[in-house]
């Protein structure tokens, strides 16, 4: 798989700044997607998924918590109720709960129904630019972006960026994945991404894609001001046009002659060198 940027038409890496080839203009800046048909309510399962849904202020449409006899003893519930969100603890057996979720979910003997998370601002999580983020171009495996919203939330990452119709919900086995982190990294969800790198590039932000292609090894890749990482899907990698709304695209060495990583390995890596302390270059 071509998880960090391989993809059937080759570029080249380029550069785009102040007085490049293409003119950005201020015009277009993309918000969150809001949609009228709101998803339902779906189930979450496993400790830090719940706790950390139950923990975070700004989760509301909580519906109903279920646990196993035991299971519910050290939850947030008594200070969720003190916030104004009364939920009462509904005690199952392991094996009803079974019912409830998928088949095959490791639920841990918790689970929770509960409405998705608030789509964030685009501006208001890029404002000020410092830091990283991390824009997801059709990857769509839901353990595969809960795995990113896990490193995000470990390498402080400021919000992950999402296409808004072609992205999974951040629920079930991606929120199990993501062991809670969907409740401590922001996600936004834009139309367009494309325009989502036009506003970020307005706002001083660099964009840096991955490709297994590409010249420039990612180490050499950062200069410490704020960096969108740009990560392609599993196979196709980055499409085109993204690529395109790129400032630089990058690779991770391999010296061990494999061809490609996992999207979400991939991202843990970059996520890894960009969080290195390094001098910031003067401002361009």
């Amino acid at each position: 798989m071509a998880s960090h940027g391989e993809r059937n038409d080759r570029r080249t890496p380029h550069f785009r700044g102040p007085g490049g080839p293409r003119d950005r203009g201020k015009s277009g800046r993309p918000a969150a997607t809001k949609d009228t048909d709101k998803p339902e309510a779906e189930w979450i399962w496993g400790r830090h998924p719940v706790e950390a849904a139950l923990c975070n202020p700004a989760r509301t449409g909580l519906r109903r918590l279920v646990a196993a006899p035991g299971k519910a003893d050290n939850l947030p519930v008594d200070q969720m109720t003190q916030a104004g969100q009364a939920l009462r603890v509904e005690v199952l057996e392991p094996a009803q709960i079974d019912r409830l979720v998928p088949a095959g979910a490791v639920h841990q003997g918790l689970a929770l129904l509960a409405d998705p998370p608030e789509a964030a601002d685009l501006e208001t999580i890029a404002t000020p630019a410092h830091g990283v983020i991390v824009l997801l171009d059709q990857v769509a495996d839901p353990q595969n972006v809960g795995a990113v919203f896990r490193s995000a939330a470990a390498f402080g990452a400021r919000a992950v960026i999402m296409q808004a119709r072609r992205a999974p919900p951040l629920s079930g086995a991606l929120a199990k994945a993501a062991a809670g982190a969907v409740d401590k990294v922001p996600c936004v969800r834009v139309v367009n991404l494309s325009r989502a790198l036009d506003a970020l590039a307005d706002l001083g932000w660099r964009a840096v894609g991955l490709d297994a292609e590409a010249q420039t090894p990612l180490e050499a890749a950062f200069d410490g001001g704020p960096v969108v990482l740009v990560m392609g899907s599993e196979g196709e990698g980055l499409r085109r046009l993204v690529s395109e709304h790129c400032d630089l695209l990058a690779k991770i060495p391999m010296p061990g002659g494999f061809e490609s990583l996992n999207v979400a390995t991939a991202t843990a890596i970059a996520l890894y060198e960009a969080a290195k302390p390094r001098k910031s270059t003067p401002e361009r």
